[in-house]
């Protein structure tokens, strides 16, 4: 027991793979807001109905969250040990 406390692990707690995952789900939920974006009127004495479109109140925030939860499953996921790639 004593041996398996003292090992150390080098390198990052979080493998280079998982890295990759959660820059693609940071990378999803910039899409998502850029999608957020526009809208605006001309004119400030005008009222542009354009900003209550679906991309704007219904895919953009669903692509958003979906981004999140890519992100931290990236984080979360368990790296695959070299006996489980070889299956």
């Amino acid at each position: 027991m004593a041996r398996i406390l003292n090992e150390k692990k080098d390198g990052f707690p979080i493998p280079k793979d998982n890295y990759k995952m959660i820059l693609i789900g940071f990378g999803i939920v910039i899409v998502g807001f850029l999608l957020m974006m526009g809208g605006g009127a001309d004119s400030p004495d005008t009222f542009n109905y354009d900003i209550f479109s679906f991309r704007r109140i219904t895919l953009a925030p669903i692509v958003v969250l979906f981004g999140f939860g890519f992100v931290f499953w990236g984080i979360m996921r368990k790296p695959k040990t070299k006996g489980e790639e070889k299956n």
